[in-house]
């Protein structure tokens, strides 16, 4: 009796825990372009809106034009002007409404000619350096957009006639990419200009600490490396040094000696010579002067 009323017991917290989440509101759409929301004219996009699983109707609302679809996609096959404009979504579930999706904005480009995008001081900066890009057309257009590749959407800025700058303020590598800039009129802000060509913008990875640090370790190993080549090659007038040095020794040693000896058998040899010279000239000198013998 006690496990059934247990039973019962987690069956009615489930229960109830089921009633309170569908009470409570539901989380809201998503809303995406695809490939993009900037659209050249004559190309396709589909516009998807993306609930929980299990909703039971979607519904795409136009906001200009006051127009809506009880539809999930709309699949275009060629942009047209007449699709432009700001578009949000919402779904059904049971008897409850979603809140409306964050709105998005579907622009037709390549309505008017491209502008020009231009750098200054360099499309190749210095992390922490300002750099501006400034996007100029041959028309008075009073708006202009810069757009990086792989962002979400682009910076839109009103400026002067005819350009626009958009200052990027102490650079970091985050900064690196492609960037293009389109030209509008705020009367039709939804039909914009070809866009601008592309423009890369590099950001130098070394500083310059970095690079002194880099030629002074460059110089330390040139350094080591003649130092090793010097240690491996000595000079033949540097003095040896150990058990080479001792052999030098012995050796000058045994040359001291065999000169001595040679040197003293030379004169050995010359003593002995002389002797043998001087005995026969003795005795021829003795013999001269010995008496005759007498008469017979």
């Amino acid at each position: 009796m006690s496990s059934s009323m247990a039973a019962f017991f987690c069956l009615g917290l489930c229960l109830g825990q089921v009633i309170q989440a569908q009470k409570g509101p539901l989380p809201k759409p998503s809303l995406q372009a695809r490939p993009s929301s900037l659209v050249p004219l004559g190309k396709p996009v589909t516009i998807s809106c993306e609930g929980p699983p299990g909703a039971d109707l979607y519904r795409l609302e136009e906001l200009i034009s006051r127009k809506y679809l009880d539809q999930a996609e709309l699949s275009i096959s060629a942009m047209e002007k007449r699709f432009v404009g700001r578009y949000r979504c919402s779904y059904q579930s049971g008897n409850s409404w979603s809140p409306p999706s964050n709105q998005l904005e579907l622009v037709a480009t390549g309505v008017f000619t491209k502008p020009s995008l231009s750098a200054q001081p360099s499309t190749a900066v210095a992390p922490g350096v300002d750099v501006t890009l400034r996007c100029q057309s041959q028309y008075s257009f009073d708006q202009f957009a810069l757009y990086k590749e792989g962002d979400t959407g682009p910076y839109k800025t009103p400026d002067r006639w005819y350009q626009a700058d958009f200052p990027i303020t102490t650079v970091t590598a985050a900064h690196s990419g492609t960037y293009r800039c389109y030209s509008f009129s705020s009367r039709s802000p939804y039909l914009w200009s070809a866009p601008s060509d592309p423009l890369e913008l590099v950001v130098t990875e070394f500083s310059e600490a970095s690079k002194k640090l880099n030629h002074s370790l460059v110089n330390e190993v040139s350094t080591t490396e003649t130092s090793r080549n010097i240690t491996v090659l000595p000079k033949e007038s540097d003095p040896p040094t150990g058990l080479a040095f001792q052999y030098y020794t012995k050796s000058n040693l045994i040359r001291i000696c065999l000169g001595a000896v040679i040197l003293i058998l030379l004169v050995g040899l010359l003593a002995e010579d002389w002797h043998s010279r001087k005995k026969p000239l003795m005795h021829r000198v003795r013999a001269v002067h010995r008496p005759l013998p007498p008469l017979p």
